[in-house]
């Protein structure tokens, strides 16, 4: 007989899963972007988009991801420590996500279709606006603001056609609670119909 998974083992791989894929997204999108593009004014990050879909799926375990995304960006940017504070502590502002998360409630935000597409938008800006604040306390000029918005808009794009694709998958845009829940829901209710 098969050993089940227990829901912290599931919930371990998942989140290590999701670390993997943030981990080679960013470090894929840094490098060519400083190799390929170094001319570039603009960014691009998956880093919104990964950690909402975790913020759904575990909630506040998402604040990891948010982290090591910055923790990526700077490694392989070349930045400095102060800019791995900025990264690092700015993108940890995205966990005020969850409120929206826990008032609502994850299954209003997962099927209607401007919350789903507005909660990865919100964790963008709340990356953003953390950056800010977090450069700001570090001394730097408030003209310096506007530029953690502009130079990662084309990440809004991409985070916008992400999450609407993920949302239409079964179960990746999902409390992962609710998911294991409902599928064995549809498995009991296949059996008792197959029986009689």
């Amino acid at each position: 007989m098969e050993r089940r998974r227990s829901l912290g083992e599931y919930m371990a791989i998942d989140l290590v899963l999701f670390a993997v894929m943030m981990s080679i997204f960013e470090y894929l999108i840094t490098v060519a972007a400083r190799y390929w593009f170094p001319d570039e004014l603009y960014t691009v990050s998956l880093a919104a988009v990964i950690t909402s879909i975790v913020f759904m799926r575990w909630g506040a375990w998402g604040g990891i991801h948010a982290v090591i995304a910055g923790v990526v960006f700077c490694l392989f940017s070349g930045a400095t420590g102060e800019q791995y504070i900025i990264y690092c502590v700015g993108n940890l502002f995205s966990l005020l996500a969850l409120i929206l998360l826990f008032r609502v409630g994850k299954e209003k935000v997962r099927t209607g279709k401007f919350l789903s597409l507005m909660f990865p938008i919100l964790v963008q800006l709340l990356m953003h606006g953390g950056r800010a604040l977090t450069a700001l306390l570090l001394g730097a000029p408030p003209t310096s603001v506007p530029g953690f918005f502009l130079t990662d808009s084309l990440s809004y794009v991409f985070t916008l056609v992400i999450a609407w694709i993920v949302r239409r998958l079964d179960g990746v845009y999902e409390d992962q609670k609710h998911y294991l829940l409902r599928l064995n829901s549809e498995k009991e209710k296949k059996e008792v119909k197959n029986e009689s």
